[in-house]
């Protein structure tokens, strides 16, 4: 199921993880990586949206099914997500970000405290900075910029195979899901991660409780350069999955779920 909304002229495409959208219920917002979409959510939308949520996995201004210009910076994105839950009817929220998305929950805690009521960051690293052979490739829509992402974005255990679910190629979905996004997300995207600079001056703001979420195998952002941004937070803990990368919802969908239950516990 999913819900269609308007905001600022533009269709907005978000799943509801089964179930209709109730904004009067505790809600939860996920907000997905850098040429991504909504379905990388779809394991822990489901879970939460038939456990008394209202659940909005949202897909971001050209990306997915959603329309209008994407969003440039950091800052842009986060004031869009306010809009897009005054157009869904939400008056407070929990944000769950991934990777580029984590960026925007973090801003969105520190400059609008009164609408969130607490922030999951998932794969994230403050500065986020991007390599110039990504930024470079991206911008030309290489391939290679979307291989790059790829094997940086998956664990050694992830790229051998195996995975818990039979017929589930991990690292062949991950390129599939990056091609998808097209011409020009990819670099846009990057950029805005690379471009961000205050993330430790917003996390000093945040006054909700917070939680990192990091696979102990993660090559883009490691738990080993979160030390900063733990120590900005006001109140926050970290979560390290083992044998884990980057793309952990679809490496570890369920250590993942677990890891989210735990932190909104």
């Amino acid at each position: 199921m999913a819900l269609e909304l308007n905001v600022d002229g533009h269709p907005v495409f978000a799943a509801t993880g089964g179930r209709d959208f109730d904004p009067a219920l505790p809600t939860i917002i996920f907000i997905h990586g850098a040429s991504m979409n909504r379905t990388v959510w779809s394991a822990q939308a489901r879970y939460f949206a038939h456990r008394g949520h209202a659940v909005l996995a949202v897909d971001l201004p050209g990306h997915g099914n959603s329309g209008g210009p994407l969003l440039e910076t950091i800052s842009d994105i986060a004031d869009w997500i306010v809009r897009m839950m005054d157009a869904a009817g939400v008056k407070t929220a929990v944000l769950a970000g991934h990777s580029m998305g984590s960026l925007p929950v973090l801003e969105i805690a520190a400059r609008y405290p009164d609408r969130i009521v607490r922030i999951v960051m998932l794969g994230i690293s403050i500065p986020m900075l991007v390599a110039d052979a990504l930024l470079d490739n991206a911008e030309a829509n290489n391939h290679a910029a979307y291989d790059m992402v790829n094997i940086w974005g998956h664990s050694k255990v992830a790229q051998i195979g195996g995975n818990k679910a039979p017929g589930i190629w991990v690292t062949g979905g991950g390129l599939r899901l990056l091609e998808r996004g097209g011409d020009g997300v990819l670099h846009n995207d990057m950029k805005a991660c690379n471009d961000y600079t205050t993330g430790l001056e917003a996390a000093a703001k945040v006054t909700c409780p917070a939680t990192l979420i990091l696979g102990d195998g993660d090559m883009m952002t490691p738990p080993r350069r979160a030390g900063d941004l733990m120590a900005a937070l006001p109140d926050a803990k970290m979560i390290v999955l083992k044998d884990c990368g980057h793309m952990m919802m679809s490496e570890q969908p369920n250590e993942t779920l677990d890891a989210l239950i735990a932190a909104l516990a």
